[in-house]
């Protein structure tokens, strides 16, 4: 029976917000100006670091890539969701619910990992200056990237499959994307096992990357405050300001949304909680890595006086 079940729902219906017309509009209206802001924000600021040579370092070379990351865990689920806004149909196939949540899952994971990755280059930089040169070369720096990808991957594979070989009753998804609460709501079989699998997977990305972080940053603190100069403390601490706010917004909705088991989850509050984490740190993430950095901020005007006046 389950496996008949199973192959019955060939496709999911996200039930989204609301089903008000004029609210769904409203929705639509807002969720695509957040995306616009998004995709502006986000490439404006890989587009300085490419072309300004000032910021051919590795602490900008983890932001772009971070960038592009926001840029691209955010088209996966905004697109489609604005789609359901403005059609009467709200209808995800199976294989696209599949791909959605394996491409979201790779996304996630792979933020937490880069944002370990900047906690290891900002320990390099204030703690081995000597050295950080030669250890954060643009070949280590790319064989971070790429190993921050492997990781997620594997964490997206383990997870796709154990979650979307179950049996579905339930065709109706409580959500506005495929995620991994409101499927495991809508099983028929037993979920046991795939929770398990998804809670160990979600504990080992976020407890082995805040590790990594929280070491980081222990010694960091010791070595700063060996710092005779209460002006270079300051300074020191500024070039860490914006990497432990978006450390502290990103892993405190992520980590409440899915260190918890799917029995004590409610989809009204994981939805609002989705929102966060889709659209707001992604549209925020620019803002906090360029309005902390004299850098960035001293060079994006000069970005936006050639994007403004270069046909002048």
């Amino acid at each position: 029976m389950g496996e008949r079940n199973h192959t019955l729902v060939t496709e999911f219906i996200l039930l989204g917000f609301t089903d008000n017309l004029k609210l769904q509009v409203t929705l639509f209206v807002v969720f695509l100006l957040i995306y616009l802001l998004i995709l502006m924000g986000n490439l404006t600021l890989v587009t300085l670091i490419r072309i300004e040579s000032r910021l051919h370092t590795p602490m900008y070379f983890f932001i772009s890539n971070l960038a592009l990351l926001d840029v691209s865990y955010s088209t996966i689920i905004i697109p489609s969701t604005l789609m359901t806004f403005a059609a009467r149909s709200k209808v995800i196939s199976f294989t696209g619910c599949t791909v959605q949540f394996f491409f979201f899952c790779i996304a996630v994971s792979c933020e937490c990992w880069l944002l370990s990755v900047m906690a290891y280059d900002r320990f390099m930089a204030i703690c081995s200056p000597l050295l950080y040169t030669v250890i954060m070369s643009k070949r280590f720096c790319v064989l971070l990237v790429l190993g921050s990808y492997f990781m997620s991957c594997l964490n997206s594979m383990v997870q796709t499959v154990f979650i979307f070989r179950l049996s579905f009753c339930d065709a109706y998804i409580n959500h506005f994307f495929c995620d991994v609460p409101a499927l495991l709501k809508l099983s028929c079989s037993d979920t046991r096992v795939t929770d398990i699998v998804h809670f160990t997977c979600a504990t080992i990305v976020v407890s082995t990357t805040i590790l990594i972080i929280l070491i980081s940053y222990i010694y960091i603190v010791v070595t700063i405050l060996r710092i005779s100069s209460a002006k270079d403390q300051r300074k020191a601490f500024s070039t860490c300001a914006s990497h432990l706010t978006a450390v502290t917004i990103f892993y405190g909705t992520g980590s409440f949304m899915y260190l918890r088991p799917s029995s004590k989850s409610s989809m009204d509050q994981d939805k609002i909680i989705s929102v966060f984490y889709t659209l707001v740190i992604p549209m925020l993430n620019p803002m906090i890595y360029s309005l902390r950095n004299k850098e960035v901020e001293c060079n994006g005007l000069g970005l936006r006086y050639f994007f403004f006046f270069r046909d002048v």
